[in-house]
């Protein structure tokens, strides 16, 4: 059986090592002489080694007791700095943030300003994730926050706070007949090559895009994939299609695409901040869900 020694039976053996006497040692450590004899002694016989050799007036070290009072050292040095990373965790936060660019490229800035702001010493590391990479990322704890589609299904144990509804619009090539209409159907979007984000990068887009208009009774003709507001811009404006998209993305908007209204859109999509539910009220996460709140509610 391994021996059951406590931090504190090491620091007072370190200080009795020190000091050379047990008298002085017990002043050190605020035991009574006596006390800490009987502690010396429980620690000898716990680990089946004389540790000192005793004398009327000092201590010394046998060879079995200068081992343990060099491990001992390094070991209490350890602990230290464990209790005191432990302890400065919440003043010096580590935030790690999920994000997928077309839905939260607008609130980042301003959150991760104002967070670092009111938190200096905070490293804020940002990762451009995909759905799936940040639900696992949430789940298994290499993520702290993550920002994506609220509706999303994942891993049990996640919250959820709603920031902002985002809604669709239709982006068009600007020579496109229907640039200039002022609102469009679901047969018409129907009629033209319809540009979607990846499936692998954001599943919940395709399943909101093809339901609406499937309950318009319209069947798509899909074109190409593209795995972010970026790349699909471009290939709306370079004429290879139309595609649906939020009003959150219109910062990627290149000069030649417009964003045309839909007749009876898809429900607004529910930008949300997740986290796993065990770490509420973490000082970092929610300092950062604060300033998140306060981006959505800023125009934009």
């Amino acid at each position: 059986m391994l021996p059951r020694m406590e931090l504190r039976q090491l620091r007072w053996f370190v200080a009795v090592a020190e000091d050379g006497n047990i008298s002085r040692a017990a002043r050190r450590v605020f035991l009574t002489q006596s006390a800490l004899s009987r502690q010396i002694k429980a620690l000898e016989e716990e680990l089946g080694q004389c540790l000192l050799e005793r004398h009327a007036h000092s201590v010394r070290l046998t060879p079995a007791g200068e081992i343990l009072a060099r491990e001992a050292r390094e070991l209490l040095q350890q602990a230290d700095a464990v209790a005191e990373r432990v302890r400065t965790a919440g003043r010096n936060p580590r935030l790690r943030v999920g994000y997928a660019p077309s839905l939260a490229a607008d609130l980042l800035p301003t959150a991760v300003r104002a967070f670092s702001g009111k938190h200096p010493n905070a490293a804020v590391e940002l990762h451009d994730l995909s759905t799936q990479e940040m639900l696992s990322g949430l789940d298994t704890g290499t993520l702290d926050v993550a920002l994506t589609v609220g509706s999303v299904r994942g891993p049990r144990g996640l919250t959820w706070t709603p920031l902002i509804r985002a809604a669709w619009r239709l982006a068009v090539p600007a020579a496109h007949p229907l640039a200039r209409r002022a609102r469009i159907g679901a047969a018409e979007v129907a009629g033209e090559r319809l540009l979607v984000f990846s499936r692998r990068e954001y599943p919940e887009y395709r399943e909101i895009v093809l339901a609406w208009l499937r309950a318009h009774g319209q069947r798509p003709r899909l074109g190409g994939e593209y795995d972010g507001a970026s790349s699909l811009f471009a290939a709306v404006a370079s004429g290879l299609g139309v595609a649906l998209v939020t009003l959150r993305s219109r910062r990627h908007l290149p000069g030649h695409v417009r964003l045309k209204m839909l007749e009876s859109p898809p429900e607004s999509l529910c930008i949300a901040a997740g986290f796993r539910a065990d770490r509420v009220g973490e000082e970092g996460i929610a300092g950062f869900l604060a300033e998140l709140a306060l981006a959505a509610r800023a125009p934009g």
